[in-house]
């Protein structure tokens, strides 16, 4: 008996100790504790906060409203002076119970005379991000807002704004303003349906200026539900550089776009569909999806251009900056495409893309299509398969682009193949007299921002046969010697080029010639000497020797210089000197002893410069 009166003595103090804890809940003073508020707002902005009075509106509440008047919160010391927002009258509803579980959880009501100045520097420190553990504003069904202005400065992305808002239950939200984006002006302007929980809200907004026009239009999944909408949108703007000032995408500066697309996005992705338009004269397609995984993003897409100017994904001061450095520098053969993946650091995935046809501004590349699947892993960029169409021929293989560890510059390894190319097309139209069928391959590894930097710094090899060809006959004279035959042939007559097969030995960007020789069907030369990357400077010595012995043959040398683009022959003074002359047209009357060139096993040559016959 007396332990059962225990028993139940304990079960009501128990019971009275937790009515007595829902009680002090449900009349919790929040206005006693206005101090330890300010202080948590501080400590949630690094800045000092102030509240003129706190006090419920329900004596007796489990979700009472609380106002909150004259809340002050000033501007962290790296802002500066002045507030980082000030509010005339708040009012939210709260969860006291929340408290008992750590999770506090409260909604806005209502809110009047807003003044927010919200700031992101050049490093993207922002100075309303709260570092709190708390929760937030979780609904904004039914929330009213009168006489809010939101002053908005990002000088990562140069972006600035100003916009008064208002948001009325029934109503629903307004919002309208001015502001620069990379210094041009645009008009900003939202509308939104009624505040109802339970139900989509439409919204459209837009963003209009001389050189930027953005426009969404869809609906969220509740009243400013951002992470769970799908809105279709149009960008058009001189730059898409300046558009990603806006989505924050990571894209780069080109010529004027006009795009459109249906977008989703759900609390850990992003899905891009129906994406098309163009990039300057470019029209494009595609799609990508953007998953947040752990922490990174992933990627999954397909871009297709039925025709691609690479000149359009240029900005003009990039084509400015282009065409300065080709003044200075010449025309090279090593494209110089930007591969430094340091703001990469946390993405990865896949994207296949498909060009039907490359065109060039001033029609001069030998490139006609292109297609591949670029695949990202932790900073390891993989470009398989590759293959790049030419007006004759193919490059196929392997790009890795290595930037694992964080390094300022990635490795870059090439692994690549021409086949069915010609002579004319890789020097750029500027070798029409010479042609032939040309095979090559491209076993390249080095460090650099982009391909031509990492070329210059790279070892490995390259290698080039070309064969079933022909040149002038004066030239291949030249290259024999046969300084008689280059003055008696005629300027139309031709020789066959059987083959010519060269393999340079690269070391940090410089190529030795191992080996170089040209077989005509009237001479042959070797050569030595080196190619220096990324400048393509030639210095090559050529030793040559007619296959025909009725010839006035001049001993000497034939240097190489220029660049590989624009290739130079120069004939010592020495070697066309008349002294030397004299000698020739001695060899011619009395004989001479010096060997004639035979054939050369082309097939032994393409296997040494190529690896394959």
């Amino acid at each position: 008996m007396f332990q059962s009166r225990r028993v139940r003595a304990l079960a009501i103090a128990v019971a009275g100790l937790v009515l007595l804890i829902l009680l002090g809940v449900a009349m919790f003073p929040f206005g006693r504790f206005r101090g330890e508020i300010e202080n948590t707002l501080s400590r949630s902005f690094n800045s000092p906060a102030r509240i003129a009075s706190i006090h419920r509106e329900q004596v007796f509440s489990f979700s009472p409203v609380v106002d909150l008047t004259d809340v002050r919160v000033a501007q962290p010391g790296w802002v500066g002076k002045g507030m980082l927002a000030t509010i005339r009258h708040l009012r939210v509803r709260v969860h006291p119970l929340s408290f008992l579980v750590g999770d506090f959880h409260a909604e806005l009501v209502s809110a009047q005379g807003v003044r927010l100045d919200l700031v992101r520097n050049a490093q993207g420190r922002e100075n309303w991000s709260d570092q709190s553990s708390g929760g937030g504003l979780a609904d904004m069904a039914g929330v009213a807002v009168r006489d809010a202005v939101i002053r908005y400065r990002d000088a990562k992305q140069k972006r600035q704004f100003l916009i008064a808002v208002a948001i009325d239950p029934d109503k629903g939200l307004l919002a309208e303003g001015q502001g620069q984006v990379n210094g041009a002006d645009v008009h900003v302007s939202a509308r939104g349906g009624a505040m109802r929980s339970g139900q989509r809200w439409p919204f459209d907004a837009r963003m209009t200026g001389e050189l930027l026009n953005l426009h969404a239009h869809g609906s969220m999944a509740g009243p400013l539900k951002i992470d769970d909408m799908r809105f279709h949108m149009r960008a058009r703007a001189d730059n898409l550089k300046r558009v990603d000032r806006v989505i924050e995408a990571g894209l780069f500066g080109t010529q004027p776009v006009d795009l459109n697309a249906d977008v989703e996005r759900q609390p850990d992705r992003w899905i891009v569909e129906k994406l098309t338009g163009k990039i300057g004269n470019s029209p494009l397609s595609g799609k990508v999806t953007a998953r947040k995984v752990s922490g990174r993003t992933e990627l999954d897409g397909d871009v297709h251009f039925t025709r691609l100017n690479f000149d359009d994904l240029a900005s003009d001061a990039g084509l400015a900056k282009a065409q300065a450095l080709k003044q200075a520098n010449g025309a090279k053969l090593v494209p110089d495409t930007r591969v430094n993946m340091t703001k990469m650091g946390k993405t990865d995935g896949r994207i296949a893309f498909d060009v039907d046809r490359l065109v060039s501004s001033d029609g001069s590349s030998a490139l006609t299509s292109i297609r591949g699947v670029l695949s990202l892993d932790h900073r390891i960029l993989t470009v398989e398969p590759l293959h790049i169409g030419l007006k004759h021929g193919d490059i196929t293989g392997k790009v890795v682009v290595d930037q694992r560890g964080g390094p300022p510059k990635p490795k870059v390894t090439l692994n690549l193949y021409l086949t069915n190319g010609t002579i004319t097309e890789l020097a750029g139209g500027e070798a029409k007299d010479v042609d032939g069928s040309v095979q090559a391959r491209i076993r390249l590894t080095g460090t650099g921002s982009t391909i031509r930097e990492a070329v210059g710094n790279a070892d490995g090899s390259i290698g080039a046969v070309a064969r079933s060809g022909s040149m002038p006959t004066k030239i291949a004279a030249l290259i024999g010697f046969d300084i008689g035959k280059k003055i008696l042939t005629g300027d139309d007559d031709r020789s066959a080029l059987r083959c010519a097969a060269v393999r340079l030995k690269m070391h940090n960007g410089l190529g030795t010639v191992d080996p170089l020789v040209i077989d005509t069907g009237i001479s042959q030369s070797r050569g030595s000497g080196a190619v220096r990357f990324p400048t393509e400077q030639i210095n090559v010595r050529l030793a040559g020797a007619p296959k025909d012995k009725g010839v006035l043959r001049v001993p000497g040398l034939v240097q190489f210089n220029g660049t590989i683009r624009n290739p130079q022959i120069v004939v010592p003074h020495k070697t066309k000197s008349f002294g030397n002359i004299l000698k020739a047209v001695g060899k011619a009357i009395f004989g001479s002893d010096d060997p004639y060139a035979s054939d050369a096993d082309c097939a032994a040559l393409s296997r040494l410069a190529i690896g394959r016959d």
